[in-house]
């Protein structure tokens, strides 16, 4: 026997508004067809003033602890992946915790990008399984928009507002393949990579927020490589294939890179989760977001093997192979 962390549910936020190509078309140089062509995305959800990551976050999940049937109470640990903190300190998660009403266990933001939502998976995942706490929420939540140059249209069309959550818990599984929950994680960083993919602003650095500032091609040649890097690594550790999984869920950055990584890997069209056209890339929250339509909308049921992925600036990237 051995401790697995079982997802007891999941949630989702989105903003109210959403800003399409042609809006964006409107402002600056692009257009819809540009956009959809070089990344599939349509259209992303842009948090109002004064509506800030934590929101986004309590509301991800409180779904999730809706849709898990538990109270928030019975949650010991908050992991929350951000790179758009409400401030530089504390941890916004401890924003969540207060406004779950938790005043117990253990709470703290975790920053790997676009990769954060799988680094911060992997993080409560082994505070599970060494018994150190019995229930989490790990939860991916960014408001992108406000690092955003919108006169850069390399990026600003890019990138959205969101957040998903999931309920883990601590469950004696008997150690097989077979068994729900998470099976293995998969973690890798690069810091050579930084000046590819970064935000040009910092307490230490500058005193400001600064704005994102991305070099698309360089990305793109880097994305399908080490993205098969993990998935095989996920492969290699459980015995598993391609041909096993129900559903392959990854970081929504790009439906490019997300058809060459999947035809890389023979992982079936059909078995591949999209969600980038409606949200565009919300970096830590796109995993999760992506999740919960999928469940939602009936793909991903109780017993399916799921495989997530992801990369992020840093370099970054994960994966996570887990049984629903």
């Amino acid at each position: 026997m051995t401790l697995r962390s079982v997802v007891l549910g999941c949630g989702s936020y989105l903003p109210q508004q959403t800003l399409t190509n042609a809006e964006l078309a409107a402002r600056i140089d692009t257009s819809d067809e540009w956009i959809v062509q070089r990344t599939g995305i349509r259209e992303r959800h842009i948090a109002a003033e004064g509506e800030f990551t934590s929101h986004l976050a309590i509301n991800a999940a409180k779904a999730a602890l809706a849709s898990a049937g538990i109270d928030a109470q019975a949650i010991d640990l908050i992991v929350l992946a951000t790179s758009t903190p409400d401030n530089t300190f504390p941890a916004t998660a401890v924003a969540v915790q207060t406004g779950l009403g938790i005043h117990h266990g253990a709470a703290f933001d975790l920053q790997a990008v676009c990769t954060g939502f799988v680094f911060a998976l992997a993080t409560a995942d082994n505070f599970l399984r060494m018994g150190a706490f019995k229930r989490a929420l790990v939860i991916g939540a960014e408001t992108f928009s406000r690092i955003l140059d919108w006169n850069d249209r390399g990026t600003c069309v890019l990138f959205g507002d969101g957040a998903g959550a999931i309920v883990l818990e601590a469950q004696q599984q008997s150690g097989k393949t077979s068994d729900r929950g998470v099976l293995t994680t998969h973690l890798r960083s690069d810091g050579r990579h930084k000046s590819k993919l970064y935000v040009d602003g910092g307490p230490s650095s500058s005193m400001t927020v600064g704005h994102l500032r991305m070099e698309g091609r360089e990305v793109f040649k880097h994305a399908v490589g080490m993205i098969t890097d993990v998935i095989v690594a996920a492969f290699n550790a459980t015995g598993l294939s391609a041909e096993d999984i129900h559903w392959f869920i990854p970081h929504q950055a790009n439906k490019r890179i997300i058809d060459a990584s999947a035809h890389k890997l023979d992982i079936a069209p059909q078995k591949v989760v999209l969600t980038v056209d409606r949200h565009g890339n919300t970096s830590a929250a796109s995993i999760p977001l992506a999740i919960d339509v999928a469940v939602k909308d009936g793909r991903v049921k109780k017993g399916d093997l799921v495989l997530l992925e992801a990369m992020g600036g840093g370099f970054t990237w994960g994966s996570a192979l887990l049984r629903w």
